[in-house]
């Protein structure tokens, strides 16, 4: 079916964000959003490095709370804020908000395990549908575990079900902005061959100001290097 591609009019004026929704937003006529419900567990294949992806849980909280207080140092230098001074979200609340993004179609966020224990977090967020069908992954790793190919393998388990689960979101691009001076996710896009797009000046609110970021991007036809890339999915 095609989408309607005239422009919507408001009070006899053409309506830019309603025609730029029009093209950019969830479908319509009856086609569903894209689905953002996360699999119960994605696992890495046999022979690479011995991850799983699995939802972020309110029991998961206690471990969570003291990985991140472990790696507090390690990640403050490369944290988004919002420069408005609202505090991050308590834990409890930021899971509550997650699922109610995910049913949105928006965001979700999965939690990197290594023998049983988590070891990091990757998200994907700011996703966008129609003609786009896009979004943004983030990832952290335990300072204690850094090094050892779990980034570039937890984004590579992504990546696949991100273009092509089913149940999935089924997008076509997604993108990964990083500081230019952190050198640890520049080896984890090298390793995926990911298309360096450029710099973006002043793209993010990062440790107290704007900072331009170095932007990379994974397509759905890729052959993504790295980690192998036809991971386990089991949907609860």
């Amino acid at each position: 079916m095609e989408r309607d591609s005239a422009p919507r009019v408001q009070n006899g004026c053409v309506s830019v964000i309603n025609t730029l929704f029009g093209g950019m937003g969830p479908a319509r006529s009856g086609i569903a959003a894209p689905s953002l419900r996360p699999p119960r567990r994605l696992e890495a294949l046999s022979g690479e490095v011995p991850i799983a992806l699995r939802p972020v849980h309110f029991s998961d909280e206690e471990e969570w709370e003291e990985l991140r207080w472990r790696n507090r140092d390690w990640l403050a230098p490369w944290e988004s804020g919002d420069p408005l001074g609202a505090d991050p979200p308590v834990f409890r609340r930021w899971v509550w908000r997650l699922r109610r993004s995910e049913k949105r179609g928006v965001e979700t966020a999965m939690v990197i395990e290594l023998d049983g224990r988590i070891v990091g977090q990757i998200s994907l967020g700011a996703v966008c549908g129609g003609a786009l069908r896009s979004g943004i992954v983030g990832y952290w790793v335990d300072h204690a575990h850094a090094g050892r190919g779990i980034a570039p393998t937890a984004v590579a388990l992504l990546a696949d079900w991100a273009f092509h689960g089913v149940p999935g979101p089924r997008l076509h691009r997604l993108e990964i902005a990083m500081l230019p001076g952190n050198v640890r996710s520049r080896r984890v896009v090298e390793k995926l061959h990911a298309h360096y797009e450029g710099r973006r000046i002043r793209y993010m609110f990062v440790d107290g100001r704007w900072r331009d970021h170095d932007c990379y991007a994974l397509l759905a036809e890729d052959r993504i290097g790295g980690p192998a890339s036809s991971p386990d999915v089991r949907h609860a």
